[in-house]
């Protein structure tokens, strides 16, 4: 029963994110984002001591997610089983974010098709950490490309991981600790150790996602090019995850990513990942698709894990009373 009823709100969470899409306003990742920043602020007044802020971030990391997460778990505990799986179902809704993902990268692909370079480097720059406004075609490309592979793991697949182990508290928890790594989690001297125990707890959490969703993008593509490109190229990259994600997906698409990109003024060099010939505009909808594969192998695999639990818990009784 509790399988199915994993399924079913599995199932909704991505038919309620289908109708609706993304909230535009008042979602509640917004409002995290905004009291995330105020508690920054806050731990930065206290001490700029290297030692002191590493401390704050780990505490800042447990009060902002482990602590929604708690309080979800014990709210939940307190309701009817209705209002339960009504809660799960909502949750679980604001916390994938499939759509939104298909439309931004949609949004990047229109002003390609009429050759309107500045108008794809704007709309890229919306989902992308890195600079844009010198990308040429290629870089927009790839940057489009590799953001919805990896965004379908950490924003679409990971959540719905952590809610089959945890429940609406495991997919909160994940995705607000995810959020906090895009925040804080960057290499620099402003977040080098406020925000190192947001980079390495994201970094576990998304440990096992990460190359479940890789084997998902090679059941969804070119099987044997996916799990190759995964093995050989996903150790390459600083991420210990992404990595996997991009050159699964990149490879089952038969498609070559990464290469040269800046961020915050300073060239970086991501590991070349796929095969075959360079990503090109129409590759963008290659990659929606193969997302959307990815995402119908596991409500498929959900959906067959629930159903041979429900059999059995039928058919065992009867088993034994023969």
């Amino acid at each position: 029963m509790i399988a199915f009823t994993l399924f079913a709100c599995v199932c909704a969470g991505l038919l309620l994110d289908l109708l609706f899409g993304e909230a535009r306003r008042f979602h509640p990742l917004v409002g995290f984002g905004n009291c995330a920043n105020s508690v920054e602020n806050l731990c930065r007044k206290l001490s700029n001591d290297s030692a002191y802020l590493q401390f704050l971030g780990l505490l800042a990391w447990l009060l902002l997610v482990l602590a929604p997460a708690l309080a979800l778990f014990m709210l939940l505990a307190q309701l009817p089983l209705a209002l339960q799986l009504a809660v799960d179902v909502i949750v679980l809704y604001f916390t994938i974010g499939l759509q939104s993902l298909k439309q931004h990268a949609q949004a990047v692909l229109k002003p390609l098709l009429v050759n309107d370079l500045e108008a794809a480097r704007q709309k890229v720059g919306l989902i992308v950490s890195r600079d844009t406004a010198a990308l040429d075609e290629q870089g927009v490309v790839n940057a489009t490309v590799e953001t919805v592979l990896e965004n379908g793991s950490d924003g679409v697949l990971a959540p719905i991981f952590w809610f089959l182990l945890l429940g609406a508290p495991g997919a909160l928890l994940y995705r607000f600790a995810n959020t906090l790594d895009a925040m804080w989690g960057y290499k620099n001297s402003r977040y080098n150790e406020f925000g190192w125990a947001s980079a390495k707890l994201d970094d576990a959490l998304n440990y096992f996602p990460a190359r479940l969703v890789a084997l998902s993008y090679a059941l969804a593509g070119h099987f044997s090019q996916g799990i190759q490109a995964a093995k050989q190229q996903g150790p390459l990259t600083e991420s210990p995850n992404a990595g996997f994600v991009m050159a699964a997906g990149a490879g089952a698409m038969g498609v070559v990513i990464g290469g040269a990109t800046k961020h915050q003024g300073k060239e970086h060099w991501r590991p070349v990942m796929g095969c075959g010939e360079a990503a090109c505009a129409t590759d963008i909808i290659k990659a929606i698709s193969l997302l959307n594969r990815a995402a119908m192998v596991w409500i498929v695999v959900i959906g067959l894990f629930a159903f041979t639990f429900m059999a059995t818990a039928v058919l065992m009784p009867q088993v034994f009373a023969s």
